[in-house]
């Protein structure tokens, strides 16, 4: 195994408490992160790829219509489970803690006999005084949720004609949420200590997960079946990280070591999971970022069968190059938290910029193939089974819709990162959410009447880019003295690029009838148009793109 797998050993120090969480002596961080950037896109996109599997497999089961339907309001659940205690909350409260604990470990260890820094250790006194809290918190709201499934449907879906197999599928969804959140706390102590591989392969392991239960029981249980697969993995996604987990951090000091900690130690690495001020403004923001869903479920539940089925493909499809784009900020979101600890803060505003204008680029590339090609791409991914061409042209149409919230979802996923690298998080990003989320809710109320699943698609693009303008002008003056009209200019210039890369493939698509073949030269037409665009503009990403592309090549070889 890697070193993005497993520790090393440094200063002599043995156990957990012994480990670093640098990368080994003699490797700089630049190809550190080239080849933990690179083991994370590779899972990445096989993740993707899995969870576009499990979504054929859903459409080609079971469809569009009322069973898919009940599974998706079901399926709400660990959406929101997954943005809270995986993506978002998760990992913006714990990396940091588990960074700031780490630094001090570092800075605690001199003088101290290998006993003593084990009993001592911020990292364990951490882990023991959060993780059981949490794990008996979820637990608990669980139960409740399998309990209340009857009210839960109500509320995400009132406009349901019927409920029953919508309650049946979301009492086992409910289930994720514990899985989930131990899943989520493992990540964030992995990926605090620069442990990439395990992190990133648990989204392979789910959907795998989902795949073969829906395999195998679909014919005795119809669609109860995709939300069995969900439990079961969820359960995977915190199994495939245990034994990293307990290589690399452990399970806390026994509560005679713990006790033998100073006080004032144990106190200072309680409140970070406990502390109401600390972790509201992480939850709310995680809330109000996942409630987009919430909001076009409930308003696509009183439309035709079918509508929340073409909204949740769109959506899925649509969303994979902002979850590609964003593998660099995963990444070295880390390196930004400890940059602050340090006070290092012009190191942490380069990496942020940079950050940003990688993932813009990314995103804006593959905004334009999904707009420009989305008949295609919808038609070789999902038109077969149950899934009519009825139901490719519907959610085709509202894919493109989406489309043109991608970049404001890469900003947000990228801009909250450093707002939560601090010491202490700051209320701005929820409030930021809560804005944008009040413009998806009134948009979406409105838009809903007249264009239906389209006006939906369009409040959440509407939504998402207010609050990504009100995170990229509040970031500067509040955090990391980023340079943003520099960024906002280089943005547009990527943008403009992309107009001229969708329009050409919007154009040349439909030339070619069969669509795996087009799709297959849409792939190559669009990135070549928004690099000749982006080159004629003078955008500097695209102009640095080679350059980078050979140093990043370079970084990776002599990672190895």
């Amino acid at each position: 195994m890697s070193r993005f797998g497993r520790g090393r050993r440094r200063g002599g120090s043995t156990g957990p408490a012994g480990r670093s969480a640098e990368p080994a002596a003699g490797a700089p961080l630049g190809r550190f992160l080239a080849k933990a950037a690179a083991v994370t896109a590779g899972l990445t996109a096989a993740g993707a790829l899995f969870g576009l599997v499990r979504d054929q497999t859903i459409a080609h089961l079971f469809g569009a219509g009322h069973d898919s339907d009940a599974f998706l309001i079901a399926w709400t659940v660990p959406e929101m489970a997954s943005t809270l205690l995986i993506e978002d909350a998760m990992a913006l409260l714990m990396v940091p803690a588990f960074s700031h604990a780490l630094a001090r470990r570092a800075s605690a260890r001199a003088g101290l006999t290998r006993r003593q820094a084990r009993a001592q250790d911020p990292v364990r006194l951490l882990v023991g005084a959060t993780l059981p809290r949490l794990v008996l918190l979820l637990a608990v709201v669980a139960a409740v949720l399998v309990a209340a499934a009857p009210a839960v449907v109500a509320v995400l879906a009132p406009g349901l004609p019927d409920p029953a197999l919508a309650v049946e599928c979301t009492r086992l969804t409910a289930l994720t949420v514990l899985s989930f959140g131990i899943a989520g706390y493992f990540s964030a102590a992995l990926r605090a200590h620069r442990s990439f591989l395990p992190p990133a392969a648990i989204y392979v392991s789910y959907n795998i997960g989902i795949i073969a239960t829906m395999v195998t029981l679909h014919s005795l249980w119809g669609v109860r079946a995709a939300a069995a697969g969900v439990a079961v993995g969820g359960l995977l996604m915190a199994l495939v990280q245990l034994p990293a987990f307990i290589r690399h951090v452990g399970f806390g000091p026994p509560r005679a070591r713990r006790a033998a900690a100073p006080r004032s130690q144990r106190d200072r690495d309680r409140p970070t999971l406990i502390a109401f001020g600390v972790i509201a403004p992480v939850i709310l923001f995680a809330v109000f970022r996942q409630s987009q869903v919430l909001v076009e479920r409930f308003l696509a539940a009183s439309l035709p069968s079918g509508a929340i089925s073409h909204l949740n493909y769109a959506q899925k499809v649509a969303q994979m190059p902002m979850v590609l784009s964003l593998m660099i900020c995963t990444v070295t979101f880390p390196v930004v938290a400890q940059a602050m600890a340090g006070g290092e803060r012009d190191k942490a505003r380069r990496r942020v910029e940079r950050d940003l204008a990688l993932a813009s680029l990314a995103v804006l590339m593959g905004t334009a193939l999904v707009i420009g090609y989305a008949p295609q791409i919808i038609q070789v991914l999902f038109e077969r089974g149950a899934f009519t061409h009825d139901d490719t042209l519907a959610t085709a149409s509202v894919m493109r819709v989406y489309g043109l919230g991608l970049l404001g979802h890469c900003l947000v996923g990228a801009l909250s990162r450093p707002f939560f690298s601090t010491a202490r998080p700051t209320w701005f990003p929820a409030l930021a959410m809560g804005a944008g989320l009040l413009v998806n809710i009134v948009a979406g109320a409105f838009a809903v009447r007249w264009w239906g699943t389209y006006g939906i698609a369009a409040a959440n693009a509407a939504g998402i880019s207010t609050a990504a303008v009100l995170l990229l002008t509040g970031l500067g003056p509040r955090i990391i003295a980023i340079h943003v009209r520099r960024v906002a200019v280089s943005i547009g210039r990527l943008a403009v690029a992309a107009v001229a890369a969708c329009a050409t493939g919007w154009i040349a698509g439909p030339m070619i009838p069969d669509p795996l073949l087009s799709a297959g030269l849409g792939c190559l037409l669009v990135p070549a148009m928004f690099g000749a665009t982006g080159m004629a503009i003078r955008a500097l990403e695209v102009t640095a793109l080679p350059g980078q592309i050979s140093q990043f090549t370079q970084r990776f070889r002599n990672a190895r």
